[in-house]
């Protein structure tokens, strides 16, 4: 039976994506910054523990606790909608150390084991604003484009160890907390700086009035997909919305 690790598990694709494998039989370990009961069902292939990607004894403290894996998930992610010149650099900063270095260092962790064993899938979940002109993202595709481009040249390195390296490009998501995530709970107009907001608004207004939306479930889907791919294939879109993108480029 196989183990994959999950980070992000405490809502939103992460979730969706320990459902699935478990229900697809796999032993699941669901990491949250802080767990919660109830999140999860109780089962003894399912196992819940804290972990925060951006700090270094946390990582460790996992992997040394759960064992051996077959599949890490970097799903944990901070959001952000917001104009960059309005953007602190304190922001900036939190937004990378979790959607970059988090991601990074997640994976260099789990790569000796992996590439000693000669087998093993990362799957580093980013964002269909890496295949489009999204506006109000800066920052936030900036952190995704970079683990885009770390992806595809780890998944290089990786290859001659018969290990995997893929990326997942979820749509837009109308189900999960992201907006409410990105902007902290404030409305966006009061983080927009005043000469930017009639644009801002706009631009918000054709985000939401998109007709293609992504569900969870079609991001843990792809997960699968993406985990189980021997085809070479580095990028999966996930959700309708993804997939056109990708289609238009």
């Amino acid at each position: 039976m196989k183990t994959v690790l999950i980070t992000g598990t405490s809502s939103g694709y992460g979730r969706e994506t320990a459902l699935y494998f478990h229900s697809q039989g796999w032993n699941v370990i669901a990491t949250m910054r802080t767990p919660r009961p109830g999140v999860l069902p109780e089962s003894d292939r399912l196992r819940v523990i804290e972990l925060d990607v951006t700090r270094p004894e946390s990582i460790t403290a996992a992997f040394e606790a759960e064992g051996p894996i077959d599949v890490l998930v970097n799903n944990a992610g901070v959001p952000s909608i917001s104009v960059f010149e309005g953007t602190p650099m304190a922001r900036v900063r939190e937004v990378f150390e979790t959607n970059t270095f988090g991601v990074m260092a997640m994976t260099q962790a789990v790569l000796p084991q992996f590439r000693e064993r000669g087998s093993g899938v990362v799957v580093n979940v980013t964002s269909s604003v890496v295949l489009g002109h999204m506006p109000l993202s800066a920052v936030y595709k900036a952190s995704k484009m970079a683990i885009e481009g770390f992806t595809a040249s780890l998944a290089l390195e990786l290859a001659p160890f018969g290990v995997r390296a893929k990326t997942v490009e979820p749509g837009a998501c109308l189900t999960t907390n992201f907006a409410a995530n990105a902007t902290k709970g404030a409305p966006l107009d009061e983080l927009v700086p005043a000469p930017y907001a009639p644009w801002a608004k706009k631009a918000m207004g054709e985000f939401t009035g998109q007709e293609l939306f992504t569900k969870e479930s079609d991001v843990a889907e792809t997960v699968w997909r993406a985990v189980h791919d021997t085809t070479g294939q580095l990028r999966f879109p996930a959700g309708p919305d993804a997939v056109s993108l990708s289609q238009a480029k």
